[in-house]
């Protein structure tokens, strides 16, 4: 079957039309994001109550999870899954303890000293999506970053299931990871939660996480008036580069692995070719292990309608897959060309790369240790992926000795002077006047 729309030698024009991202049905999803925030803004818990019952179907008698819960929620999984979280963990902590800020301070101009400490943001809120799979993943992508960051507070909203109740995973993994509380908790409801607190939820300076367009679009309104978030982080993407050298049903599986997020994800294929009738026959090649994964996917149904608005780009030089590459500006994106070394220097845009026939992207995803909250919807042209440094607040420091006040100061006086802005050159004029050899 054709799965992937092809385009053939596009124009630079021409990408921005053809490699659109999914739009919304046609809902009017921001004012109903308001609606919700207005809500839980003005009623607190009585509303998150009250949209649990009418989207997650269920009536809640609290929304915390208890410490002894939290602590006993590994025992109801399986040894291997516990172990691989914590392997998962451990790598993910080692990755993220290697970007401890060091701090720089530095002497401008004699007795001018300036120096920056990194501060950790005090009370973090974690979301982890809900739906149709326990996202554990995130939860220890978010949680271990906060904790090696020295987060106070770390607390987690995620939807609960059809009985009340957060998978045990979520639980396990926000217990190994350093989170104090969690709530059961979803959509933009928990979102406006944590921005502004409820009864049970407490206030938190910054939300992480992703979600759905209703998710995305919470944190875009709340960081207008309410708490910062980590970034616009919406439906997953992925884009894989190959050529002659790669292996179709690698790159037919990698498509897969973003497309059965979500009906709204999207997987784009870049195939360089020496010539156009040769980059056909490649997409037919990967589209046949399309056709042969797809019906061992106990999610297929929701792969096959991200296909539907999934593409194929074809291109006869590695310049090409550039252009298309920082146009597009993926979430992941996945190199498996002769050349994946070569290509992987001049990319500008993108949130995550994994280089060659063996870095499938399931291991970033889970285990090898970068971080999978990653900037989409173009978004990578702008932000990179949460890190250490999400966690930190940079605070300046400066201290001015008389004799460096005393050389800087008439400078200083001058271009206040320049902007009409007296009291600013009046604040230097008054220290020279008192303590300078210096005309004033």
């Amino acid at each position: 079957m054709n799965w992937l729309e092809r385009i053939f030698d596009p124009s630079y024009l021409d990408l921005p039309r053809f490699l659109a991202r999914p739009t919304d049905t046609g809902e009017d999803v921001s004012a109903t994001v308001a609606r919700i925030l207005r809500e839980v803004r003005d009623r607190g818990d009585e509303a998150l109550f009250e949209y649990g019952r009418k989207f997650d179907g269920v009536s809640l008698a609290r929304l915390g999870v208890s410490g002894e819960e939290l602590a006993n929620a590994g025992t109801l999984l399986p040894a291997a899954l516990r172990q691989a979280i914590a392997r998962a963990r451990d790598n993910i902590r080692r990755f993220h303890e290697a970007q401890k800020p060091n701090d720089e301070h530095i002497e401008t101009e004699p007795g001018i000293f300036c120096w920056r400490k990194s501060v950790p943001i005090e009370q973090v809120g974690i979301y982890v999506p809900g739906g149709s799979a326990p996202l554990f993943s995130t939860v220890l992508m978010l949680a271990v970053p906060a904790t090696i960051a020295g987060c106070s507070r770390i607390i987690l909203c995620t939807p609960p299931q059809s009985d009340g109740t957060i998978h045990p995973a979520i639980l396990h993994a926000a217990y190994i990871s350093g989170v104090t509380e969690v709530f059961a908790v979803g959509g933009a409801q928990a979102i406006g939660a944590m921005a502004w607190g409820t009864e049970s939820i407490p206030k938190v300076d910054k939300i992480f996480g992703p979600g759905n367009r209703f998710v995305t679009e919470a944190k875009i309104q709340v960081s207008g008036s309410a708490c910062a978030i980590d970034m616009p982080a919406g439906p997953s993407e992925v884009m894989v580069v190959i050529d002659h050298a790669a292996d179709p049903a690698f790159a037919a599986a990698d498509l897969l692995s973003q497309a059965e997020h979500g009906p709204d994800s999207q997987a784009i294929l870049v195939v360089i070719a020496d010539d156009l009738h040769a980059g056909d026959l490649l997409v037919d090649a990967v589209e046949h292990h399309l056709d042969n994964q797809l019906s061992r996917l106990g999610r297929r149904h929701l792969a096959v309608r991200s296909l539907g608005h999934s593409k194929a780009v074809i291109v006869t030089k590695p310049e090409q897959a550039v252009m298309v590459i920082n146009s597009y500006g993926p979430e992941h994106l996945l190199l498996q060309s002769a050349t994946a070394e070569v290509l992987a220097g001049y990319v500008r845009n993108a949130g995550s790369v994994f280089i060659g026939p063996w870095s499938c992207e399931s291991a970033g995803d889970y285990a090898s240790g970068t971080n999978h909250t990653l900037p989409t919807n173009g978004w990578a042209r702008a932000y990179g992926g949460v890190s250490l440094d999400s966690y930190f607040k940079k605070i300046t420091f400066q201290r001015l000795e008389r004799k460096a006040l005393c050389s800087l100061g008439p400078d200083i006086r001058i271009m206040a002077e320049a902007e009409s802005l007296d009291a600013h050159a009046e604040a230097v004029r008054i220290r020279l006047s008192r303590n300078c050899e210096v005309s004033t």
